[in-house]
């Protein structure tokens, strides 16, 4: 044997291998920690390995919780939260909720027919709506008592019909049974709806199946679906997917929401409009 043979180093022993995969992977988590969104090429070029080694780790990653594979790439993972009352959500980001309320009622006319989802964001584009003297002959529908309520005084410039159905009282909405009846019935220029996280892997996600449900009719019963929420919600999943991105109009939203959330939901046809801050 010559010395250059006695001198090569030995081949990467199976051990090597799990070490260089462990740190592979803490380097991808790492990575999407910072990025929030990296692309499967990327990585491969940052890492110098295969698309098809990154993927397989990220598969393993993706089991263990860590990230998600997403349309393209990696994300981390989006916090779960829970449900809470309306009273404890009505000021949270409120300067955003009305952002977003002010540019939803800019996109209305004389005459149209609006369909306002229960929540903290639609009650702003309540407020913004009887703040707008200037429009007339609207007719709203709305399944949130306070959202009706908050209409009153804009009485007889805007016909409210609330929909029906059983009052739950943690968010003053009305849901099934008989919430969907007045809804099968109609068709509206506009509906805003509410929700609890934008998954760009999944769509607009809310807490349970009875508020997908009503959340679908809604849909259903409008020409055109907006979904109203602040910029925090880009960060956010839920534990039922109302609706894929296909099912909606414009993603309207206000504050930074996460670029790469953003971007991604771009990506599957929505619009995704930020609304500037009310001076």
């Amino acid at each position: 044997m010559s010395e250059a043979q006695r001198s090569e180093p030995a081949p990467a022993t199976g051990a090597g291998d799990t070490l260089a995969s462990s740190e592979r992977r803490q380097r991808i988590l790492s990575l999407v920690r910072a990025r929030d969104f990296v692309r499967i090429q990327d990585l491969s070029r940052q890492l110098g390995v295969s698309e098809v080694t990154i993927r397989s780790d990220v598969d393993a990653l993706a089991r263990d919780g860590g990230l998600r594979r997403v349309r393209g790439g990696v994300m981390r993972v989006l916090q779960t939260v829970p449900e809470l009352r309306y009273e404890a959500r009505s000021t949270d980001r409120l300067a955003e909720k009305k952002a977003i309320a002010a540019a939803a009622v800019a996109m209305l006319s004389d005459g149209d027919s609006v369909i306002l989802d229960a929540g903290t964001t639609t009650m702003e584009i309540a407020h913004a709506l009887a703040d707008r003297t200037d429009l007339t002959d609207l007719t709203v529908f709305t399944v949130g008592l306070n959202v009706a309520l908050a209409l009153e005084r804009a009485i007889p410039r805007i016909q409210v019909i609330v929909t029906g159905g059983a009052l739950r009282p943690q968010q003053h909405s009305l849901v099934e049974p008989l919430s969907t009846l007045v809804l099968e019935r109609i068709r509206a220029a506009f509906a805003f709806l509410g929700c609890n996280g934008i998954d760009p892997s999944l769509g607009i996600m809310c807490m349970s199946l009875p508020d997908a449900g009503l959340k679908q009719a809604i849909i259903a019963a409008s020409h055109r679906s907006i979904i109203v929420a602040d910029a925090s919600k880009f960060s956010q999943t839920s534990l039922v997917r109302f609706c894929p991105f296909e099912e909606i109009d414009m993603v309207l939203t206000a504050g930074t929401p996460d670029p790469a959330a953003v971007g991604l939901v771009a990506e599957a046809g929505v619009e995704v409009r930020v609304a500037e801050a009310v001076g």
